[in-house]
């Protein structure tokens, strides 16, 4: 079993740190692949209503006689649902719940900083909190003043702020506005999604072999030692690889190297909150 660290989020509850993203799994692999990563020790698990594969996730859940309150869910509402309105959002809502066959998620987080409709979507986010089958509420790929905006009226604070960071890009000032806030920080992307080589870098090559490491290792390491939580693909071949993460630390020094690799390089030019076009 792994060492499930932790990270607590401003309304008491605990995340593990290292979790699973499901983005790409589609249908039998995205139920095995849920059901092998929790089988192995993760319990931490990402989903998002436009990944489509809400209901093999469950499944996989379901599947893995994991009991369901030690399992953190994260799922994220779907932008276009953002624009349709409140009471497209609440149906979104209900039916993520149906899929996941929860009567809880315990993280449900706006995908994207849709123009216009944040306001009406975290209302709706804030009611099924009052609920009870939203456990915390937060943010995805925010900008500060996407953030500032929704605190000016947002009456439950966002937990996190999921948002892409690797050693190309490092998001140094929105990490450290968003913890200045308490709201913590997800890291998606850490390997830079295989559009950028964030993973081929001679100086992240060379850090593996000092540390007797995979270059996967030390890019998760390096992520986990800034305190942030991430979640790599869930891959059943690197499911070992990612727990051993926190088996090691990396030095001050070489923590510092990796971070000046940063160029604000996107591992997708579209991936910009300020231009995204979906």
């Amino acid at each position: 079993m792994m060492n499930q660290k932790t990270i607590r989020l401003n309304n008491g509850l605990e995340i593990p740190q290292i979790g699973v993203g499901t983005w790409t799994l589609r249908g039998e692999t995205a139920c095995r692949n849920v059901r092998l990563a929790l089988e192995s020790g993760f319990r931490h698990i990402d989903t998002a209503q436009g990944y489509e594969n809400e209901s093999e996730v469950g499944q996989g859940i379901a599947d893995s006689g994991v009991p369901r309150e030690v399992v953190f869910i994260t799922s994220k509402v779907a932008t276009d649902i953002m624009r349709l309105g409140q009471e497209a959002v609440r149906q979104s809502i209900e039916e993520s719940l149906a899929k996941l066959k929860t009567s809880y998620i315990d993280l449900l987080l706006i995908h994207w900083p849709v123009k216009d409709c944040v306001k009406d979507t975290w209302q709706v986010m804030e009611d099924y909190v009052r609920q009870g089958k939203l456990r915390s509420i937060g943010v995805s790929n925010f900008n500060r003043h996407h953030l500032e905006e929704l605190l000016a009226y947002a009456q439950i604070r966002p937990v996190i702020n999921q948002i892409e960071v690797h050693p190309l890009m490092t998001q140094e000032e929105n990490i450290s506005f968003n913890h200045e806030l308490g709201i913590q920080v997800e890291a998606w992307g850490p390997f830079g999604q295989g559009d950028i080589d964030v993973v081929g870098h001679p100086l992240l090559q060379s850090l593996a072999r000092k540390y007797q490491r995979t270059v996967s290792q030390i890019v998760l390491r390096w992520i986990v030692q800034r305190n942030l939580i991430t979640i790599p693909r869930a891959k059943p071949s690197h499911f070992a690889e990612n727990q051993e993460v926190m088996a090691f630390t990396i030095s001050h020094d070489d923590m510092m190297a990796i971070s000046g690799l940063n160029q604000n390089l996107r591992s997708n030019v579209l991936n910009d909150p300020e231009t995204f076009p979906w």
